[in-house]
């Protein structure tokens, strides 16, 4: 079992699925028959006392289930929830779930073991996987003899080596300094990215922003040893007294114009590749996303102020950003992207049902995901992903569809959520 540990994210319960799989979406068997379970008031999780906005809503079944009949025809017999249908479209990817891994830089955490681990897992259940920014200017591409287990060609490697036919994909993000490094460059004309390039299983993505810290970029604390070698790059700044310094990122400028030029860019650049772009939580979240999409984006994430994996500043996570709830409402009136993947707190298939019908074609899994390989660098994240999986099928039919894409607004509802229309 590993040391590591994610404060205020319900750390336990991600390390049970990894542990139990499947059966940890059900009570504890040796309670069947003597306990009486029924609903009782979620946990408060939230800094300051907040309810988290998405996790008050409730899942709302009809009793009258059309597309139920449907599926009962075409089967011939009464469908269950292992009729439900997961394969997803993602980005111009196949994926066996409505999940992808979101982005992991070059925080500590990701990187070693841990983060091959988790690539290996990741290509074996054919998720795809996002790198995330920064791992190339501080760690090294890979074949210039830097340490493999932390080098961005061993994570493709480790994902791509377990990877099946026809699922998943890799997207490789790049900020300002990794456009610096060239990082895109390096990974396109590599020879080991020629068979996910061939496939079409090869996309980069355009990083505007993140959950955990809106309008800054990436953070890590770095020893002065570290901390030297990348000074050239990076803003280095010496707030903690005891040899250890912030090594910053800066977030990038964008307009409206500027955003719609770089993804022509890219297109044009990397015509082979699918082009994601990344946002953070802002204001003005459903007017980027517009602009990305019409401007030929293939996906658009968005990371709610409940996401994040590395460093930031305690006053960012909670009080910076809009919840993730708040983004999917403006999203929806605005009209979403064809394909908005989102990512903050996604960890069980409630959160991810809600995400889904309010709009959402995927969601992504952070602290989750690293938990779960850290608990088992063998097979964590394959039995979390198996119990994720079994309650998305067991919600979803549910609602008497099988598919999420057919999941929509009326199969949420609360009394505190009033762009949530009450179906009945």
């Amino acid at each position: 079992m590993s040391d590591l540990s994610a404060p205020g994210f319900p750390e336990e319960e991600v390390r049970i699925r990894a542990r139990a799989g499947a059966a940890a979406a059900f009570p504890l068997p040796g309670d069947y028959g003597r306990v009486l379970f029924g609903a009782e008031p979620a946990a408060d999780r939230r800094p300051g006392g907040e309810r988290d906005p998405l996790d008050a809503l409730r899942i709302t079944p009809p009793v009258l289930m059309p597309r139920r009949l449907a599926r009962l025809i075409d089967l011939g017999r009464e469908p269950d929830y292992r009729d439900v249908e997961l394969t997803t479209p993602i980005g111009g990817f196949t994926s066996p779930l409505p999940v992808y891994v979101s982005a992991l830089g070059s925080t500590r955490a990701a990187g070693g073991d841990l983060g091959l681990a988790l690539a290996r897992q990741a290509g074996a259940l054919g998720l795809p996987m996002v790198i995330g920014e920064n791992v190339v200017p501080v760690n090294g591409y890979g074949r210039q003899g830097e340490a493999a287990d932390r080098a961005l060609l061993g994570r493709l490697r480790a994902y791509a080596e377990q990877l099946p036919d026809g699922r998943g994909g890799v997207a490789v993000q790049q900020s300002t300094e990794d456009a610096d490094a060239e990082v895109w460059n390096l990974v396109y004309s590599d020879p080991a990215a020629l068979p996910l390039l061939e496939s079409g299983r090869l996309a980069f993505e355009l990083k505007l922003g993140q959950g955990a810290k809106p309008g800054l970029g990436g953070m890590t604390v770095l020893d002065a040893a570290a901390a030297a070698r990348v000074g050239d790059r990076y803003g280095l700044d010496d707030v903690f007294g005891d040899g250890r310094v912030l090594r910053s990122s800066t977030p990038g400028t964008f307009t409206a114009e500027i955003l719609r030029q770089q993804i022509r860019l890219m297109r044009n650049n990397f015509p082979r590749a699918r082009v994601w772009v990344k946002l953070h939580p802002g204001r003005d979240v459903a007017e980027a996303a517009r602009v990305a999409a019409e401007a030929g984006a293939d996906a658009v994430t968005v990371d709610g102020a409940e996401g994040g994996t590395g460093w930031a500043p305690q006053a960012f996570p909670a009080q910076v950003g809009l919840p993730l709830a708040e983004c999917l409402r403006r999203l929806a009136a605005a009209g979403p992207p064809p394909c908005l993947l989102v990512s903050g707190r996604m960890w069980e298939g409630g959160r991810a049902v809600k995400s889904l019908a309010l709009g959402a074609r995927a969601v992504g899994l952070g602290r989750a995901a690293l938990l779960a390989a850290a608990e088992d660098p063998q097979a964590g994240l394959i039995r979390f992903t198996e119990c994720l999986e079994l309650e998305l099928r067991l919600l979803i039919s549910a609602l008497g569809k099988y598919a999420p894409d057919a999941l929509d607004r009326d199969d949420v509802w609360s009394p505190e959520f009033p762009a949530i229309p009450n179906a009945g």
